[in-house]
């Protein structure tokens, strides 16, 4: 019988406990690797399906239809501080404004279109004096500076005798620059803003 010799033995003994600590590596490799595709898995589970974000153009336009819609709406109403304008104003607009009748703006609608402010009083006369001048201060048609008679002056509210007097000292007015300054020699700038809103040069 032929024995081994002790070196063979050793060495045999040598190269199985390197591959098997080889495997026992790659074996742990593995599970390792199973263990993270397994972690990997269970969050994605935990986190839940994903979820595509919204559209931005959708959001948007869901934002947008009211913008567009009160952007309309203001298109129509006058800015704040604005005069309406008796030929184009309706009637909504009119029977909103203090001192003014449902009945006051249906003659006033009736009459369209008016040349100057003594024909728009004259249409409103079935208003009193007083709720005339609240009517001004909302609803005018501007006077020329240059050409206006006394009597339209004196529709401006606030104005009387003297300011009308000053208004019509000045003539003619080349730029409404010449009507602010001279003007300006009698009332504040805010009340120069304010008879600003009534007048114009054509």
């Amino acid at each position: 019988m032929h024995t081994r010799s002790p070196l063979i033995v050793r060495r045999a003994a040598g190269t199985i406990a390197v591959l098997l600590t080889v495997a026992a590596c790659t074996s742990k490799s593995n599970d390792a690797a199973r263990t993270d595709s397994a972690a990997g898995t269970a969050g994605t589970m935990q986190a839940g399906p994903s979820v595509p974000s919204p559209n931005p153009a959708m959001v948007d336009s869901g934002k947008a239809a009211p913008a567009a819609a009160a952007s309309s709406a203001a298109a129509t109403a006058p800015a704040s501080g604005a005069m309406l304008d008796p030929n184009s104003a309706t009637k909504e607009q009119l029977v909103a404004v203090p001192g003014m009748t449902a009945a006051a703006a249906d003659a006033l609608i009736a009459g369209r279109p008016y040349q100057d402010m003594l024909a728009v009083d004259k249409a409103l006369s079935s208003l009193g004096a007083d709720a005339r001048k609240q009517v001004y201060a909302k609803v005018w048609k501007p006077i020329d500076l240059n050409t206006a008679k006394g009597e339209e002056i004196l529709l401006i509210p606030g104005v009387g005798k003297r300011m009308q007097h000053e208004f019509e000292e000045y003539r003619p007015y080349k730029s409404i620059e010449t009507f602010r300054r001279e003007i300006g020699k009698y009332v504040d700038k805010a009340e120069v803003a304010r008879l600003e809103q009534y007048v114009t040069i054509r």
